[in-house]
């Protein structure tokens, strides 16, 4: 954009002491350069005409706020009660979620301000926009990760490599598995872990806190997710980490004809799915903090129940369904519209009749701000009680 601003003001001198013939070559000459239309190219020049001094010193003229104060507000009381959602799953499930909160009279704070205009409002919001209005909230709001993955040599060359960008899965069932370390800011001594599974096919995500990386209380922690999920486990793929390459693991899948994948040494965007999962789910709502006691697993396992029934049935994600070409010749990710997963493993088929049932009975209760405030309670205890041992240990550290 400097240089057209460059390319025009010289023009736009030329094009003052022009004739109209010599006009007309000149804007040929400034779209042939810059790939504007003719109407775009005249505008600019005419701008930069009257333009004293750089482009980049010139005051902006402010837009005007185009929502309402009060639709701000309500905004911020939904998006804080649905978890802090981006602006495009906001704007997917706004309606629902307005409903669902108004219908558990959620809204009190700000009821007085939620007119039947701020109604519209909220609705006529784009994911942009959302974002836009959210953004100085979320900046008030919200330390490096140490990496805790040990490369595994045993098995690892009898188990299939799985790259970023081979083909998508097409039906549930196929799990990318990984480990969050919660060790605050050292690695030294026992810790608690949570082990995250994320069907790569819908979305649907399971956490579970254990109390360290051994491979029994790994394949514990695998049985829970296995009987949790509505539909039976078809893969899983993994990094190379020792806790998941070894005998013992690579022994429950073949008892149930579970097909074992791993990602490549050092490429974390194989296992693109759960590394996501790591960040926004378990980094986001457990944070930094070192968790070490029974009593902090279990709140721990109390606090991913809860995120996890927001996570699966109220909160959508979007799915890569193909590529596309842009006018520059790169290639983009095409993405379908949002859904929950559990919209999309109604709409796989995969679920008979009665689970589907049963599905519907778990999701229709849901209150998103009762779910809220028990995750700030349980998060408060946690915070409470690892606060000054993490402290300690980046004292320590």
């Amino acid at each position: 954009m400097s240089a057209r601003r460059e390319i025009t003001k010289k023009y736009a001198r030329e094009y003052q002491r022009a004739s109209k013939k010599e006009r007309g070559a000149l804007l040929d000459g400034l779209c042939q350069a810059t790939g504007w239309s003719r109407d775009n190219a005249r505008r600019a020049i005419r701008n930069a005409s009257l333009r004293r001094g750089a482009a980049s010193q010139q005051p902006r003229k402010t837009r005007g706020r185009k929502y309402s104060y009060a639709a701000l507000k309500v905004l911020i009381e939904v998006w804080t009660f649905l978890g802090e959602p981006c602006g495009k799953y906001l704007a997917a499930i706004m309606e629902d979620s307005l409903s669902r909160l108004v219908r558990h009279g959620e809204l009190k704070r700000v009821a007085d301000r939620l007119s039947d205009q701020v109604w519209d409002e909220l609705m006529a919001m784009s994911p942009a926009t959302i974002d836009r209005y959210l953004a100085p909230t979320r900046a008030t709001r919200y330390p490096e990760a140490k990496s805790a993955t040990r490369a595994g040599d045993t098995l690892r060359s009898q188990i299939k490599v799985r790259r970023a960008g081979d083909e998508l899965e097409q039906r549930p069932g196929f799990l990318e598995i990984d480990l969050v370390a919660h060790c605050g800011h050292t690695l030294k001594g026992e810790f608690l872990w949570t082990l995250t599974a994320t069907d790569v096919f819908l979305g649907w995500t399971l956490n579970v806190a254990i109390k360290n990386r051994a491979s029994k209380h790994v394949i514990e922690s695998m049985g829970l997710v296995e009987a949790a999920l509505p539909y039976p486990i078809t893969g899983l793929d993994m990094d190379n980490g020792s806790e998941f390459i070894n005998y013992d693991l690579v022994a429950w899948c073949e008892a149930r004809t579970i097909a074992m994948t791993r990602a490549r040494l050092y490429k974390s965007n194989d296992n693109a799915h759960v590394e996501q999962k790591n960040g926004a789910v378990v980094r986001r709502h457990a944070f930094r903090y070192r968790y070490e006691t029974p009593a902090e697993m279990n709140l721990l396992n109390e606090l991913w129940h809860l995120v996890n029934l927001r996570k699966n049935h109220l909160l959508p994600t979007v799915k890569a369904i193909g590529w596309r070409e842009t006018k520059a010749g790169r290639k983009a990710r095409i993405y379908d519209k949002p859904a929950t997963p559990h919209q999309r493993l109604v709409a796989s088929g995969a679920l008979d009749e009665t689970t589907a049932a049963a599905l519907d009975q778990v999701a229709e209760p849901l209150n998103p701000a009762e779910i809220t405030r028990r995750i700030n309670r349980i998060q408060q205890q946690l915070i409470a009680s690892a606060k000054a041992r993490t402290q300690a240990g980046r004292v320590a550290a």
